[in-house]
């Protein structure tokens, strides 16, 4: 009877949750907290930013007046500092495009030092998450600069979340999620966005249309290169002849930093041989034992355009074609290889594929 005693009195004990509940509630309980540090986390940068003072030491030009080239940008952005100054306000957002090397990243920090603020450098593949950009947005001080390479990989939502915060300088972010999501709406203070890309047309029109600067950069001449490269040559205490930096900028296919890496080259070149100063026989010399000819195309590049000229007769042939022939991936070949050969006239693109000019045969003695 004691059994059935407590048989009976057995329903009347609250119920012991089975393990699977038990489990079920663990899970629901840490999924809320988990919510709930995500929620307070969303304010805090994930994304590294690379903050600069007074300016990083190096070869980089610190003011305007030092900067070699691109007199129609330095003369717009001088116009637009000395007003924005003028005003006591934030330098309008500004889009800088053309091809990589050319001085995006410089000008970014140039623009910094001549306002007298910091300058935060990202890059868009490292803002995959929205707390990543919203955490960099709300630490900027009035009139920083947020400098974003490659904007035109950035996310839907991060490049979303940009929209308010260039134009009315207000960050809205939502928290949670279904019937208890919430909208907070952020003040930010005024800066400027600077971004750099190699492909403006990639850029939705929504976020090109906010920047009310849009300037181009294009390739450098000779004589500018020069001077670059001479620069650099005093910076880095390489004893250097004016005819040595020509040298070193003609085969610099009209790019700074392919200029200052060829100097580079040539600098340990000869160091290790023992001669100096550079001259114009060195820097050759020199750019003959790395494969640069006079025409700054290096081995890759004529192998591209001798298998075009002997095997397919200076074509027209496909990238397919010269991809198999040459052992180099197409992709490759069409973004690396070709723009700098179509830009000095040593190939064209045809609707039937690739044809050799006459004077990539001349260069070649082909």
């Amino acid at each position: 009877m004691a059994i059935v005693r407590e048989q009976f009195q057995q329903p009347n004990k609250p119920p012991q949750p089975s393990g699977k509940k038990q489990q079920g509630k663990k899970k629901k309980s840490r999924r809320n907290q988990s919510q709930t540090e995500n929620d307070a986390d969303l304010l805090q940068a994930t994304a590294n930013a690379e903050e600069t003072g007074n300016q990083e030491e190096g070869i980089r030009p610190q003011r305007l007046a030092d900067y070699i080239g691109q007199k129609e940008l330095k003369g717009v952005l001088e116009i637009a500092i000395q007003a924005a100054k003028a005003r006591n306000e934030a330098m309008d957002h500004l889009l800088l495009y053309g091809p990589p090397g050319l001085g995006k990243t410089t000008m970014s920090l140039i623009l910094a030092t001549e306002m007298e603020v910091d300058c935060k450098i990202t890059a868009a593949p490292a803002l995959e998450r929205p707390r990543d950009i919203v955490g960099i947005l709300v630490n900027l001080k009035p009139g920083d600069i947020l400098f974003i390479d490659e904007i035109h990989r950035l996310s839907r939502m991060t490049e979303e979340l940009l929209y308010p915060a260039m134009e009315d300088y207000r960050l809205d972010i939502t928290i949670g999620k279904g019937q208890t999501a919430r909208t907070r709406s952020i003040p930010l203070p005024k800066f400027t966005l600077v971004g750099a890309t190699t492909k403006v047309g990639s850029l939705t029109s929504p976020l090109r249309d906010r920047f009310g600067l849009i300037q181009r950069l294009r390739f450098y001449e000779p004589d500018e290169l020069s001077l670059i490269v001479q620069r650099t040559a005093e910076l880095l205490q390489v004893p250097m002849n004016v005819d040595g930096a020509e040298e070193i900028a003609r085969r610099s296919r009209g790019t700074p930093r392919i200029a200052n890496r060829l100097l580079k080259r040539v600098r340990d070149y000869a160091q290790v041989k023992g001669l100096a100063p550079i001259n114009q026989e060195i820097a050759a010399e020199a750019m003959e034992v790395f494969n640069v000819d006079p025409k700054g195309l290096d081995w890759t590049d004529r192998l591209v355009l001798s298998v075009m000229i002997e095997q397919f007769n200076g074509g027209p042939v496909g990238l397919e074609a010269v991809a198999s022939a040459t052992g180099e991936d197409a992709q490759t070949i069409e973004e690396v290889y070709e723009p700098y050969l179509l830009q000095i006239g040593y190939l064209h693109r045809t609707p039937r594929g690739r044809v050799a000019t006459e004077a990539a045969r001349k260069h070649l003695g082909l």
